[in-house]
């Protein structure tokens, strides 16, 4: 009888939506309360989506810049570990593989049962540095495409966020007409973005629509509060 293979389907852009919810979420409350905070005090719709698309320029600009940093900043942080491994299994191979057993332990295995694949190790220099990296530091080799990748990420998403509150003052003349068209569309938006993360990530998807309107409204909310406070 034809056995169906197993086939294991497992979701891993996990930090392409880490970076995608970095952008659209901050993209969708920055721009929307520096409109709505310029909407108490100037009922020109023109003069608030300037406004808007050069603080979204800004922020894009600034935001893909911090994610870029911080994708620098992993990567050098992975090649310095690893160059301080590569040292300690030249230098010192007997404390490194104490530190092999210590790992294996963890996972209920005694000495004798982990001392074959400690061995094992000892004679693959690289694996075992690679052992050690992933399973004592916990560090994953990253992407070297991934610092730029996830610039351009976050500042596309933050792009896309930001114009969707602004939608509503680049279609109406009246600034305070558009402020209700605008809450309405980012608090959808909000939902729509919420729903397709959780079908992305595996979680409910209703559930993650649920709290991303209700953070993402809260966040907006407040913001909204403090720009009306400056203006």
């Amino acid at each position: 009888m034809p056995l169906t293979p197993h086939v294991e389907h497992h979701f891993t852009a996990g930090e392409v939506v880490r970076d995608v919810v970095i952008g659209m979420s901050d993209g969708l409350t920055v721009p929307f309360a520096l409109a709505a905070g310029l909407s108490g005090a100037i009922d020109n719709s023109r003069i608030i989506v300037v406004a808007g698309l050069a603080e979204i320029a800004a922020g894009s600009i600034a935001m893909g810049l911090g994610g870029y940093l911080a994708a620098k900043s992993d990567a050098e942080h992975y090649e310095s570990e690893r160059r301080r491994e590569v040292r300690e299994v030249q230098e010192i191979p007997d404390e490194e593989a104490r530190e092999v057993e210590h790992v294996f332990a963890e996972y209920g295995l005694e000495p004798p049962e982990s001392a074959p694949v400690v061995q094992a190790l000892m004679r693959k220099p690289k694996a075992w540095v690679d052992f050690m990296m992933r399973f004592e530091l916990g560090l994953v080799e990253p992407d070297p495409k991934r610092a730029l990748q996830s610039a351009l990420t976050i500042a596309a998403s933050y792009v896309g966020g930001g114009v969707i509150p602004l939608a509503p003052y680049m279609a109406l003349h009246s600034a305070r007409t558009a402020l209700g068209w605008s809450v309405v569309v980012t608090l959808v938006a909000l939902g729509i973005f919420g729903y397709v993360k959780g079908r992305f990530t595996g979680s409910r998807p209703g559930r993650s629509a649920t709290q991303t309107v209700v953070i993402g409204g809260l966040a907006a909310g407040a913001a909204f509060l403090l720009a009306k406070l400056i203006s």
